[in-house]
């Protein structure tokens, strides 16, 4: 290497933050460093990537600028920071062993199988051909596998496999794209693959493939282990045998992810345009709503009464090897669980607690150290719609629109994720799932240890939805251990989590439309116009309370919903409609003596309960047997025609008024209009409603951003007509992007508003 005189040279320090570890940051420096011709030595910290390069001012200087502007594809540079050092001289440059200490680096998701991994996976005369644990510095496990940091083989759980000769080459050299590869492995060093089944003896790798090939021809069912799980699989086409899961699983109507072969079969079974495609082969391999192709050969029970199907590709070897043989190109493809639990990651506790859900087990040795549930995402208008922000996003972090001291926000109890905030950043955890389970509660308290042990947050603060009976709050107060424990109302919380992600700094016209949230006033709230900052918000308009007979039992049957509103609006329980035949004699008799005396009558300004009532006064949905069954079967229905006209609401001061709407709805099915027609005039009502309100709203306080969260806007629909309406009307519209409209974004929100309210020194309880 060819270097000038030492009276001309520099030398630098350069420290790296961000997602440098992991992803083939020290490699890509070194070679950055030999092309310019500097010598130096790069190492890992608990800071990030620390280079100090020597050489001529010019490529010194290039240097600094390239680590950032050439980073690998995994990598995501937060800060590259320079300091001056007296030269030293030398000729080479070295990686340097990593070192732990103070600081923070940031940790990559686990990623999808390269291209460059699945060539040699499908080449023969490869090495590592047809090898179920295939990966690269591009590629595989990382936030599962990961114990501790500095991110070196020894804190993840391939600490168990010593590196074979061949492998271990790789490992060392700095040329090699597996150099510093934690997850590296091959057939003679790496975990092994076995499929267990009662009463038989334990198949190991090629003998377990073929012995699990057979079970899903023959309809069984199997338990399958992923980077972040267990999965339970079974042919998406056969009736018979996914009607047995539901059932075995206590599913309900819920629908069931599938993972299609390849971007072909996807294709065969649902509609796929190019921001779909995009999705669905980049690097995370999220789970992608589409609609379902007429004519799909994927059973009906897949997704019962749905029009969308939740389809992904193959993101691990295993997955690619589960479809390398003649038989289902489409399997269903969801959460080793029963209803209602954590995802199974333990392979012990995957044979007990999966023992009346699967006919055999396809696993592994390799431990998997947290459980990280697949992501769900939608495209709406060209964009992507976070339902579910897991694995492949989680635990990448999202720079805060004001520092916060170290908290933890520890979200709601449907859809839970948590979110760790120190400074900028925050981190939103993978899905953990809803709090009414002891195993789940076990699972957050283990997922929010190790994302602080990675982060290095130490929470000095705890936040916490207002509802007195979450218990996600319990814990809170239960584990606060002294440090202060403040709330933050629940829609309050889901417009500053829409507000935060686009780091936006000001007030909003902030619509948080949902199903269930506890309201200042005692009431359930959730048809929520707010005039909002990160300090605090004015209720400007509301829903009009109705009475929510029962608590859950009225949201587990939309048609008593319909029939409360009905009773609200002075409009008669005709006996031709649909939700008046559905409740029958006695449940009528009952539901009128629990309106009429006011008997476990919540009130409510719910707009998810007004579309379970327009669901089943359309003849839609009447029993709901997941969480907003009603909605999406009304959003599936409704046609896409936008000159059928709208309903209207009336607005009186504060109170929105669905009387108006719901007498239309009423009209039209008694005159014979279709749930189509019914649904596509609502949903307009909607947009219009909410354009209606944020023109208010500017008129009075000069405001001109919309922000909309709240899991109402998951619906497809409604999110795009509203956001054209806006935008037409002149108005600056914040919709989710980043992190879900739903309560699986609410710790985001929640640590905003904390971060802001301790920075000003008010409270928020």
């Amino acid at each position: 290497m060819s270097l000038t005189n030492d009276s001309e040279r520099v030398r630098s320090r350069v420290l790296v933050t961000g997602v440098v570890q992991g992803v083939g940051f020290r490699p890509f420096v070194y070679s950055l460093a030999r092309e310019l011709g500097l010598s130096g030595q790069v190492g890992n910290t608990a800071a990030g990537v620390i280079a100090e390069v020597e050489g001529p001012a010019g490529p010194v200087a290039a240097f600094g600028r390239r680590v950032r502007t050439d980073a690998p594809p995994l990598a995501v540079v937060s800060t590259v920071a320079a300091e001056s050092l007296p030269p030293v001289g030398g000729t080479e440059f070295v990686i340097l062993d990593s070192t732990a200490g103070p600081g923070r680096t940031l940790v990559s998701p686990d990623v999808a199988t390269c291209a460059d991994c699945l060539a040699e996976f499908a080449d023969p005369s490869d090495r590592r051909y047809r090898h179920p644990f295939i990966s690269c510095t591009n590629c595989g496990p990382r936030f599962t596998i990961i114990t501790g940091l500095p991110y070196d083989r020894p804190a993840t759980t391939m600490a168990g496999f010593p590196l074979c000769p061949d492998c271990a080459r790789e490992y060392a050299d700095p040329a090699d794209r597996r150099f510093h590869a934690q997850p590296i492995a091959c057939p003679a060093c790496g975990p092994q693959l076995q499929l267990v089944q009662p009463g038989l003896e334990t198949a190991y790798d090629e003998d377990a493939l073929a012995a699990a090939h057979a079970l899903l021809i023959d309809g069984a069912i199997l338990a399958v282990k992923g980077l972040g799980g267990y999965h339970l699989v079974c042919d998406a086409g056969d009736q018979a045998v996914v009607t047995t899961l539901r059932k075995r699983k206590d599913r309900g109507d819920k629908p069931f992810a599938v993972m299609a072969a390849d971007l072909d079969a996807a294709r065969r079974i649902a509609l796929v345009d190019a921001a779909d495609e995009e999705l669905l082969t980049g690097i995370r391999h999220p789970i992608v709503l589409l609609r379902r192709r007429p004519g799909a050969a994927v059973a009906e029970a897949v997704a019962p009464g749905n029009p969308d199907l939740g389809v992904m590709l193959p993101y691990t070897p295993l997955h690619q090897l589960l479809f390398d043989q003649p038989g289902p190109c489409v399997l269903v493809m969801t959460s080793g669980n029963l209803s209602g639990e954590p995802i199974v990651t333990n392979d012990d506790e995957a044979e007990t607690r999966l023992a009346g859900l699967a006919d055999a087990w396809l696993g592994h040795d390799r431990p998997i150290h947290v459980p990280c549930d697949d992501s769900v995402v939608r495209i709406v208008d060209r964009t992507e719609l976070p339902i579910r922000r897991s694995r492949g996003y989680a635990p990448f972090p999202i720079d805060l629109p004001v520092p916060v001291r170290p908290a933890l926000a520890v979200g709601g109890d449907l859809k839970n994720t948590f979110c760790l905030g120190d400074g900028q950043y925050a981190w939103l955890s993978a899905h953990v799932g809803d709090m009414d389970d002891l195993a789940t509660l076990e699972a957050f308290e283990r997922a929010e240890q190790h994302l602080e042990q990675l982060t290095g947050v130490r929470p000095e603060l705890l936040v916490t939805d207002k509802h007195p009976s979450y218990r996600s709050r319990q814990w809170a107060q239960l584990n606060a251990a002294g440090r202060e424990v403040i709330g933050v109302q629940h829609h309050h919380a889901h417009l500053a989590s829409v507000m935060a992600e686009h780091r936006h700094f000001g007030k909003v016209i902030g619509f948080a439309f949902d199903g269930t949230g506890f309201g200042d006033d005692g009431a359930v709230w959730g048809g929520e116009v707010l005039l909002a900052d990160y300090d605090g918000f004015v209720r400007d308009a509301h829903l009009k309370y109705v009475p929510l007979p029962g608590g859950d039992a009225g949201v587990r049957n939309p048609c008593r919903m319909a029939l409360s509103h009905l009773r609200a609006a002075g409009l008669p329980w005709d006996p031709r409609l649909p939700s008046v035949r559905a409740c029958g004699g006695p449940e009528l008799e009952l539901l009128d003596a629990q309106l009429t005396k006011d008997i476990a009558c919540a009130p409510t300004s719910s707009m998810g309960r007004l579309f379970d009532a327009v669901s089943s006064l359309a003849g839609v949905c009447h029993r709901a047997g997941y969480e907003a069954q009603a909605a999406i079967e009304l959003e599936g229905v409704t046609s896409a025609d936008r000159g059928l006209g709208a309903y209207e609401f009336a607005i009186a001061g504060e109170e929105i008024d669905p009387a108006p709407v719901l007498a239309g709805v009423v009209r039209d099915v008694l005159a014979g209009v279709a749930p189509g027609v019914v649904g596509a005039r609502f949903h307009r009502a909607l947009a219009e409603l909410i354009v209606t309100l944020a023109e208010r709203a500017r008129a009075a306080r000069g405001l001109s951003t919309v922000a909309l969260s709240g899991g109402v806007f998951v619906n497809r629909v409604l999110l795009s007509a509203t956001t054209a309406a806006l935008t037409a009307a002149g108005f600056t519209v914040l919709r989710h992007r980043r992190v879900p409209p739903t309560d699986a974004g609410l710790a985001l929100g929640q640590l905003a508003v904390a971060a802001r309210a301790r920075r000003e020194g008010t409270s928020c309880v």
